[in-house]
């Protein structure tokens, strides 16, 4: 005898060997033994066997027209043997029942199980919306397929057109698109992004990373709504007539932030004005401007473009140009001109008169430490660049003599910054000279203002913003720099407090911290009564948090784009543009293992088998091959160019100290790129990290927008040396 029965859920048939109470021992036709109870059994039968009963059924099964069982299915529930015997008649046998029972379990559209052998037809309505929604699938599963093979083809549907970057940033995982998509790529064996760029669908892999940062940072578009620029304050006065303010920044720069003023007095003293945009005084706390800023945090920067924090007409409107009276915070120092010691100190709010906006392309070549020295050279303001020379001197000098008494070595920077001009497609990198008189001017006072101003927050019992460094353990142990609310030491820029100040309308911390100076300069003793935020302000805490998170985020997108500016410059060497020969070799340094410096770019990598070099070695590479979509590069040492000089003791530790960690692509794909960097720097901790911090903070203020406007404008150019102060991997 054999039996067709029910068995977790599917449909089997086998021999019975023996049959106990109402338990029986089957065996299946691939020889497997089972114990089968009688309530599973649905069908007891002679012939055919096991085998052929399946096979039969499974056939007779496909035949069945479910339209036309389902008309002869009576309303209430029933045993598949009454419509079977209504739907067969005479010949209903074991490979009808079986087939039936096949049939009915197989259509949950037109059928619902109620029991083992039990059924009933599912009602009318519902069974016609279910026939149309299978209907639409099928019709999907069509146009998918088509999409598929259009694809697979190297051609981009009609359908696809304008949701391809939305395909690969942040999809839809059930439409037929996306599907489509991870279907044709599986078959093709390459990435979607591969595929989507072959197709046409992206513009070009710049298209694809700008379209990643965006989706997950400004989802909503990088717009702003319709805002209305707060009236300054009736009573806000003039500055004296004699304070002619200029700025000094990179030609691309619209943020202008800060502006200096020089006034001479009497007894060989002048009167050093730093003077600050204020746009605190047309932004009110909660209010829309507010809210915008608070959501952004920070001005985003990278290789030929940036998204700025606030609107353009609260920048137009704040902004220190040229021409006219604009709202400064102003913080004056009388400074003896014999010792460069700061006399006295006082802050203002005011509208300041800036008489010229200099610009570093101009101004780099012409003013010098020779030509500041002897006199020479005609330029604007030259006078006042000649007060501002030594007393910038000075500043650093004794902020040396601070980082030493914290155990810290000299601050040592490269002499080299690049600067990136993007146009379309195109990338030229330029060097530029680093820590220039004009650099030390503007980052020196930045850090007297800021540190003046943190002091100034703290003596009135104000909180702010400051950044701290501090080692742990022993004055030489590693260095910790944080953000808090609360003044603190930051040992590497040897100075006593440092609250960023000077950057309103990049930067949203500073901007709380210009909310704060102001209700000191308005209030007094009376301040931290008044001021916006109080002291252990649970918000101000979370502005912290926010500020720090996103602040590096920006920073990480910035380094990739870099990185990749920097792989496609590459890529434009090998091509030959611009009327020069191809070439794939590249001079490089060794930093550390089988790390490498490129020296015409501002690149790292690793080389694979580099060998054992000692730092500083100088070798040829060729370049292999570069994936744009991954931002990775393959590369291999082709010969040793020199070794360096053996130098005394001192000199190498001064020579380690300048380990400044370049751009390292923070993408998932070049991950080993940026452990590699955080490593060397780890090994250097015991003084070169230290430096590295200073001389980011410092080139942070030097840059003038910070790895910001001077580090990228609409117009082109990005300084990568300074987008790295401005994300302070030096830290």
């Amino acid at each position: 005898m054999n039996v067709f029965f029910e068995e977790s859920g599917s449909f089997k048939a086998g021999s019975v060997l023996s049959r106990q109470g109402d338990a029986f021992q089957v065996e299946l036709p691939g020889g497997r033994r089972a114990k089968v109870r009688a309530k599973d059994v649905l069908i007891e039968f002679e012939k055919p066997t096991a085998a052929e009963l399946m096979e039969q059924a499974d056939a007779a099964a496909q035949e069945i027209d479910l339209d036309f069982l389902w008309e002869c299915a009576p309303a209430e529930e029933f045993a598949f043997a009454t419509l079977g015997a209504e739907y067969f008649g005479e010949r209903f046998g074991p490979i009808e029942r079986a087939a039936l029972v096949l049939r009915l379990h197989g259509s949950p559209v037109y059928f619902r199980r109620k029991g083992r052998g039990q059924y009933q037809r599912a009602p009318e309505e519902q069974l016609k919306m279910a026939l149309a929604a299978l209907e639409r699938k099928r019709q999907q599963a069509l146009v998918q397929a088509g999409y598929e093979e259009e694809l697979k083809a190297g051609r981009l549907p009609a359908a696809f057109e304008g949701k391809a970057l939305a395909l690969l940033t942040k999809p839809d995982k059930n439409t037929i698109e996306y599907k489509a998509l991870e279907a044709a790529a599986a078959a093709r064996g390459v990435s979607m992004p591969s595929l989507m760029l072959e197709c046409g669908g992206i513009a070009s892999p710049r298209a694809l990373h700008e379209a990643r940062f965006l989706a997950e940072f400004f989802p909503h578009g990088t717009g702003f709504p319709p805002v209305e620029v707060g009236a300054l304050p009736d009573d806000l006065p003039d500055a004296a007539e004699h304070v002619q303010a200029f700025s000094i920044d990179d030609v691309t720069t619209t943020e202008i932030d800060d502006a200096f003023s020089i006034e001479h007095l009497a007894d060989g003293r002048v009167r050093i004005g730093i003077h600050i945009a204020a746009p605190a005084l047309g932004i009110r706390r909660g209010d829309t401007a507010d809210t915008i800023a608070r959501t952004r945090l920070s001005t985003v920067y990278m290789p030929g473009d940036k998204i700025t924090m606030l609107p353009d007409d609260f920048v137009d409107a704040f902004t220190l140009k040229e021409g006219g009276r604009r709202p400064a915070l102003s913080l004056y120092c009388i400074v003896n001109r014999e010792t460069q010691e700061i006399v006295a100190t006082e802050t203002r709010a005011e509208r300041v008169f800036v008489k010229s906006n200099l610009r570093h392309n101009t101004l780099d070549e012409v003013v010098n430490e020779e030509t500041l020295a002897a006199g020479t050279g005609d330029y604007p303001h030259k006078d006042d660049i000649a007060v501002l020379w030594p007393f910038a001197q000075s500043l650093f000098e004794k902020r040396q003599v601070a980082r030493a008494g914290y155990g810290l070595r000299r601050e040592v920077q490269r002499n080299t910054d690049f600067n990136f001009y993007v146009e379309g497609e195109h990338v030229t990198i330029t060097p530029r000279r680093r820590g220039s008189p004009l650099d030390l001017i503007v980052a020196e006072l930045a850090i007297l203002a800021n540190s003046t101003w943190g002091a100034f927050l703290h003596d009135h019992g104000v909180p702010g913003i400051y950044r701290s460094q501090r080692a742990f353990g022993a004055p030489t142990g590693p260095k910790r720099t944080r953000m808090q609310t609360t003044a603190a030491p930051h040992e590497g820029l040897g100075v006593a407090q440092y609250a960023w100040s000077t950057s309103p309308l990049r930067r949203y911390v500073d901007l709380v911290n210009q909310w704060q100076l102001l209700a000191c300069v308005e209030h007094g003793v009376a301040a931290k009564l008044v001021a916006p935020f109080k002291p252990k302000d649970a918000d101000l805490f979370a502005v912290v948090q926010g500020f720090d998170e996103t602040y590096t985020a920006y920073a990480d997108y910035q380094r990739r784009m870099e990185y990749f500016w920097c792989l496609r410059w590459l890529q434009q060497e090998m091509r030959g543009e611009a009327g020069r020969a191809p070439r794939r070799e590249f001079p490089a340094s060794v930093m550390k293992d089988d790390l490498v410096r490129f020296e015409e770019v501002p690149l790292i990598m690793h080389v694979p088998a580099l060998g054992v070099h000692a730092r500083g070695t100088r070798v040829l590479l060729e370049v292999m091959s570069i994936d744009e979509l991954t931002i990775e590069a393959s590369v291999r040492m082709l010969r040793v160019l020199d070794a360096p000089v053996v130098t005394s003791g001192a000199e190498a530790a001064e020579d380690e100290g300048d380990e400044e960690e370049l751009i390292e692509a923070a993408d998932e794909s070049a991950q080993g790129e940026a452990e590699a960097v955080a490593e060397a720097a780890a090994e250097d901790a015991a003084g070169a990290g230290e430096a590295a911090e200073a001389g980011g903070e410092a080139g942070e203020e030097a840059g003038g927008d910070t790895a910001g406007e001077a580090a990228g404008d609409a117009d082109g150019e990005v300084s990568a040396q300074q987008a790295k102060h401005a994300a302070e991997t030096g830290e």
